[in-house]
């Protein structure tokens, strides 16, 4: 069986909600397991190198990482469509082929309607994170409406903009402490981003095309120069990711 119980204090072998059924998911809960994460990701354009579901498979990987480390904690399904630029005019990424949008108040809606899913099944604290910028502002409005509304219910929201720093500053002050410079650690699809895709999943980077035009962002979609990515260089981000996270996961949870 995919998802028995039988894992972390008797709870599932599985931290993905979309791995159990409904009364391994019911028992869990009952069991104690009362936080879950909700990923938002992102279909996006990542260079001629770097597929269109990084932020879907990065969030995916770093929330199962994330959740373990926290103890009792399940991740829900991904959320792959977020805001991501205009649509007509194409704007952001858009620009370019297989990018997915969603503008931010339906995002908003979809992202409310999941934690507000989460609350009727017990759980007491929803963790949004979210592997993409344009994600921040509506998870954080997302959060403080609903604990507004939950204020004398034990439920609570975090949107923890920890991750976030973490996987983007955070994780280029390390490479900036290994003398790698700015416009080579990149903000898009760079350095970075593409060590990160190395640690968590290779296949989703195409090493043969990693020699690019410093220039060309305009047309290719980089933002950096990934040509000295590596999977070690990747997971010194990972575990500042991780590590950063959990901590103000905690923090909130305790302060809650």
């Amino acid at each position: 069986m995919l998802a028995r119980m039988g894992g972390e204090a008797g709870g599932p072998d599985s931290v993905f909600i979309d791995d159990l059924t409904w009364t391994e998911l019911r028992d869990a809960i009952q069991s104690g397991w009362t936080t879950v994460v909700l990923p938002t990701g992102g279909t996006e354009q990542n260079g001629p190198h770097m597929a269109l579901g990084k932020h879907n498979v990065r969030v995916r990987v770093l929330s199962e990482r994330i959740a373990r480390a926290l103890g009792k904690t399940l991740v829900a399904p991904v959320l792959a469509y977020v805001p991501e630029g205009g649509l007509a005019p194409p704007t952001g990424h858009m620009r370019f082929a297989g990018t997915i949008t969603l503008g931010d108040p339906l995002f908003q809606r979809v992202l409310e309607s999941a934690a507000r899913s989460m609350r009727v099944h017990g759980f007491r604290d929803i963790v949004l994170l979210g592997d993409s910028g344009p994600n921040q502002p509506g998870q954080q409005a997302v959060a403080a409406r609903l604990n507004r509304q939950w204020a004398t219910t034990p439920v609570r929201v975090h949107a923890m903009d920890a991750y976030y720093r973490a996987s983007t500053e955070g994780f280029r002050e390390i490479l900036r402490a290994r003398g790698y410079g700015e416009a080579e650690i990149g903000i898009h699809a760079g350095l970075a981003d593409t060590s990160l895709m190395l640690a968590l999943d290779p296949r989703l980077v195409r090493i043969d095309r990693l020699a690019r035009d410093p220039g060309a962002a305009t047309t290719d979609g980089v933002e950096g120069d990934p040509r000295r990515a590596s999977a070690a260089l990747g997971q010194l981000g990972v575990e500042v990711i991780v590590s950063r996270t959990v901590q103000a996961v905690q923090r909130a949870i305790a302060h809650r």
